[in-house]
């Protein structure tokens, strides 16, 4: 179990309004970024393992957990615009990047942003967005969406759909995941809807941190895209032991143990 004690927890101002981020540790920063529609909470047991040797800080990516949720349609250009607010006020010079799923989207176009100031960057679970990934093909569908009942079966349709996600003894997990797509039930896809429109090709090349890109063996969405990354940036790919959508959380020793590996490469 986590020691919250040493989680310190705080909040930004940004052009959308207030971002609210948890940090664990001293030293070069790694920020971590999150799945939607995800919180901080993905990374509840990796931040005072990552902490433990670095300034390990994970945000809530705007529209989500207790971030500002602007109105308007949620895009990765966005919310990469609410990441680049939340570096800015933290004052970080040079940073290493992690991100898992959506977040591993937003690292890409972090990265591109940033350029030389990203010394390293973790791609966990992500999709490689191509055009195949934006006609849809190979999505997850609408996994997330549900509608309100009078009676609150949604509640256990939520848990449901994401049931084959997790593995019995789990269950704390799951219903973090269930606390945070209540947060956002109205626009509780977008996330997902984000990444398919997503250009990603021409910001590849602008990427110049070195790179791995990582996946759960369960997670058989991302899988593919490790060899697509691998040969759009040259990178190094890892699969992790164990683990599907939720490895932050299934996986934590060993997620926390790669990304300092990866960051202390350097």
């Amino acid at each position: 179990m986590t020691d919250m004690n040493t989680l310190r927890k705080g909040y930004v101002p940004s052009r959308f309004g207030q971002l609210h981020y948890v940090e664990c540790g001293d030293g070069e920063p790694v920020l971590l970024l999150h799945q939607t529609p995800r919180s901080w909470t993905e990374y509840l047991d990796v931040l005072p393992l990552v902490g433990a040797r670095y300034r390990a800080i994970a945000m809530d990516t705007l529209g989500y957990g207790a971030s500002a949720k602007p109105a308007g349609p949620h895009t990765i250009e966005r919310f990469t615009d609410g990441a680049e607010d939340l570096i800015e006020a933290l004052g970080l010079g040079r940073f290493h990047l992690v991100g898992h799923h959506t977040g591993g989207v937003i690292a890409v176009e972090l990265a591109a942003r940033f350029g030389d100031r990203v010394t390293s960057l973790m791609l966990s679970g992500t999709s490689f967005v191509d055009d195949e990934k934006r006609a849809g093909a190979g999505g997850h569908g609408r996994i997330d969406q549900v509608d309100p009942a009078p009676d609150g079966t949604h509640l256990r349709k939520l848990w449901d759909n994401r049931r084959g996600f997790y593995r019995p003894g789990e269950e704390a997990a799951l219903s973090r995941y269930v606390v945070d797509a209540l947060t956002v039930l109205d626009r509780v896809e977008e996330g997902h809807e984000a990444v398919r429109r997503y250009a990603m090709e021409p910001r590849l090349p602008q990427i110049t941190a070195r790179t791995l890109a990582v996946c759960a063996p369960e997670d058989h969405y991302s899988r593919p895209s490790l060899a697509k990354f691998a040969a759009a940036l040259g990178c190094p790919t890892k699969l992790l032991s164990d683990g599907h959508v939720a490895a932050p959380e299934q996986v934590p020793q060993e997620f926390a143990n790669t990304v300092v590996d990866w960051v202390g490469r350097g």
